[in-house]
């Protein structure tokens, strides 16, 4: 309120500064209808606003004034010298008042009965009110400058910025004296105080905007006789006063139509299973360079096929239209003329509308983008940039080219030859994970359509949006400087990729890249809860928010296994994989490390391996290459056998098996699980050739680590010996298996060095401590 107070009163003070005169010169000229109007025109709009901010004497006297001004321009009055006193002395009085309102101070109102009476009488005198004027206060000044003007102080700006960067460039690049340089910084502070400064002075809240809407919705719901609740968030941001009275008649179409044509009757509602009362939020919040203004209501959402039903109707292809993507058979709801209203009613109907929006939103670098959901509603969202604007940006290369982004988008970038990250390929998506933390990937190059780099080390940024972060891969990081965005024309922001363009003192033009814009395009999807309440129907076959790897197996078959269990996907050179012992193994990490694999898997299919890991334990699980990421069914036919897979499951429509994690720990985990800590087991005595030769191939196939002697700080679990005792000191009084080379007779306890299951037996039980 106390802004529409003060832009009442910023107003009224203008208008009365040109007043004055106004009406000295419609009293030499009664017959100039256009200073009477002017006058007329006035007196309404101070009686209007006074009934909205609850000024009552100002309303009084407006209204007194209006009435007579109606009369003169009805003819039933002269505008003779003394009814133009009577309004010059209640004109004077209005700015009295507005003046005291302004200074808080306090104004009698004696006289205004007589100058009320002035005007209805004619009377040749008018008395003055006694009181004394009220000065204005000084702080509370206010100067209406035309927009014009304003864009050429933001031009100005802008190019006093480009200089700025320009210069600084140019001093980075030689020797500069230390004064020079600390100007420049001067400089600069004051080139960013300014810029700010400017681009406030076209700022204004979006409640400008939004103010409105409440009765708006009210009268509109009411006059087809639905009920529809309003939520507005966002009011506080601030837009481009131009943009917003862009904005207006767009907005209000969008809403108007959301009521008639997307949001059901209270009948329909029920047949449904909605509540009666209609749901509809109008939001805004800022993206980057760009405003976002979001209108989404809980109805029935855009039905495609009686779009498509209508154009065929209108003589359009039909076959032509089927054929069209998803997004392009939405988009016909901007057809000029059309209309999916059978009946032509005050809000709709007659075929103009949506494609009037379009245009108009287009028209200043703007986009509309809509997310149907059939029966549950439709989301709108209308991205308009500020019409000139400084931002700090990232500059970064791809492609052979450079490309802005938002400096406040990026989270950090780092090489991707660092050891803090890894990068993995799952089917045709790629997965980063920085420091336990796993985001998709973009390859900015390819979503671009542009050829990669050849040489130089790719960096990623990590990219926070709205809804999430993902990380983006570029070839190069090439500088970080506050650029001057504009619109850029409309076919490129049509396609949802960027947000503006530029011209770096470099003199080579650039885009501002979108980058939730790009997380679209690429298809990534993030968790968002829906601001729109709705009856949520659960499917029984996806478990919430679980996921799966679908892989092809060594057999040829499709598999899947929950996503938890993968710690990483690695490709394996060819040969790598072999069978030894009765079993596949790997050589990988300077290490032979055993592996997991279905019955009848050709070796020489494997790909990748998954290193599924329970929190303690890893194995591996060789595949012939890894498929796609889905929801993890629930719903699953077992298998009728324990075993490495679990059952079947539908998935995409096609069944495929489930690997059960629980009986491939349980299998190979603890025999074959590379732990963190494996048991260790010294070789002691003289005959330690024979022992590393013989024993220690078997010991290690057992979980074991072996070795010969112990480094600094290893403590032995088992010592084994063959024929000799060992030197106690030595194994700090570890547990001894005492081999011996003949098959009867030798020291009590003692194993026979080829009696495999003994041996393994006594050293599981000393490594438990329960003794030889």
């Amino acid at each position: 309120m106390d802004d529409l107070l003060q832009e009442f009163i910023a107003e009224t003070r203008e208008t009365l500064e040109a007043l004055s005169g106004e009406i000295i010169a419609w009293e030499a000229a009664p017959a100039d209808r256009e200073r009477l109007d002017a006058i007329f025109r006035f007196v309404h709009t101070v009686k209007g606003s006074c009934g909205f901010l609850d000024l009552p004497r100002l309303a009084r006297l407006s209204h007194a004034a209006e009435d007579v001004l109606a009369d003169v321009r009805a003819g039933t009055r002269v505008p003779d010298r003394a009814l133009v006193n009577a309004v010059l002395g209640v004109v004077d009085r209005i700015g009295e008042i507005v003046e005291a309102i302004d200074a808080g101070a306090a104004l009698d109102d004696t006289g205004e009965d007589l100058l009320i009476a002035a005007l209805a009488g004619g009377a040749a005198d008018v008395v003055q009110a006694a009181a004394a004027p009220v000065a204005p206060r000084a702080q509370s000044r206010s100067v209406r400058l035309n927009v014009e003007l304003l864009d050429r102080m933001m031009s100005g700006m802008s190019d006093m910025v480009l200089a700025r960067n320009e210069l600084s460039r140019r001093l980075r690049s030689a020797e500069v004296d230390p004064q020079v340089e600390a100007a420049l910084e001067r400089m600069s502070a004051t080139v960013a105080d300014l810029r700010d400064t400017v681009t406030r002075t076209r700022m204004q809240k979006i409640d400008a905007l939004f103010s409105a809407l409440p009765r708006m919705v009210r009268d509109t719901a009411a006059g087809l006789g639905k009920s529809v609740m309003l939520q507005v968030d966002g009011s506080e941001v601030e837009l481009d006063r131009e943009m917003i009275e862009v904005l207006r008649d767009p907005l209000v179409h969008i809403i108007r139509n959301s009521i008639d044509h997307g949001i059901e009757s209270p009948a329909e509602r029920r047949a449904a299973g909605k509540r009666e009362n209609g749901r509809l939020i109008v939001s805004a919040r800022q993206s980057g360079n760009q405003i976002v203004v979001e209108v989404a209501d809980d109805g029935r959402g855009i039905d495609v096929e009686r779009v498509i039903r209508k154009l065929v109707k209108q003589g359009r292809d039909e076959h032509a239209l089927r054929a069209l993507g998803d997004r392009a058979r939405l988009a016909l709801i901007f057809e000029p003329g059309l209309s999916t209203k059978d009946e032509v009613t005050e809000i709709s109907g007659r075929g103009v509308g949506m494609d009037v929006v379009r245009a108009a939103i287009e028209q200043i670098g703007g986009r509309v983008e809509l997310h149907n959901d059939p029966g549950r509603g439709l989301r709108i969202l209308i991205h308009v940039p500020l019409t000139l604007s400084i931002i700090p940006t990232i500059v970064v290369g791809a492609g052979g080219q450079s490309f802005a982004i938002p400096r406040q988008a990026i989270e950090e970038i780092v090489s991707e030859r660092s050891d803090a990250i890894r990068v993995d390929r799952i089917g045709s998506a790629w997965v980063v994970t920085l420091r336990d933390r796993r985001l998709p990937m973009i390859v900015l190059a390819d979503q671009l359509g542009l050829s990669a780099a050849p040489s130089g080390y790719p960096m990623v940024a990590i990219v926070s949006i709205g809804e999430g972060s993902y990380a983006l891969r570029v070839d190069d990081v090439l500088d970080n400087e506050e650029l001057v965005i504009k619109p850029a024309a409309p076919a490129i922001m049509a396609t949802g990729l960027y947000a503006g363009q530029t011209l770096p003192d470099s003199g080579c033009p650039m885009l501002l890249l979108d980058c939730a814009g790009l997380a679209r395009d690429a298809g990534l999807q993030f968790a968002r809860a829906r601001e729109i309440e709705e009856e949520h129907v659960d499917d029984p076959m996806l478990d919430d928010g679980a996921l799966a790897l679908v892989f092809s197996d060594l057999d040829g078959a499709r598999r899947a296994v929950p996503l938890e269990v993968v710690d990483r996907i690695e490709k394996v050179a060819a040969g790598a994989l072999h069978r030894s012992a009765g079993r596949l193994r790997l050589t990988i990490d300077g290490r032979i490390m055993p592996v997991a694999a279905i019955d009848g898997a050709d070796p020489k299919r494997t790909g990748s391996i998954l290193r599924l890991r329970d929190g303690l334990t890893e194995i591996a699980y060789a595949i012939a290459e890894p498929a796609d990421i889905v929801p993890l069914p629930s719903a699953l036919a077992p298998a009728s056998v324990p075993g490495p897979v679990a059952g079947v499951a539908l998935i995409g429509g096609e069944p495929v098996e489930m690997l059960d994690p629980l009986w491939l720990f349980a299998e190979h985990g603890e025999e074959d699980a590379v732990s963190d800590a494996p048991p260790l087991c010294l070789l002691a005595g003289a005959e330690t050739g024979w022992l590393a030769t013989f024993i220690a191939p078997l010991v290690e196939q057992a979980g074991y680590r072996v070795v010969s002697a112990l480094a600094p700080g290893d403590r032995a679990q088992v010592v084994l010996t063959l024929d000799d005792e060992p030197d106690q000191a030595a194994v700090e009084a570890a547990p001894v298996v005492r081999l011996r080379s003949r098959k009867r007779g030798g020291p009590d306890g003692s194993i026979y060095r080829y009696d495999r299951e003994a041996l393994l037996g006594a050293i599981a039980r000393v490594a438990r401590g329960g003794g030889a």
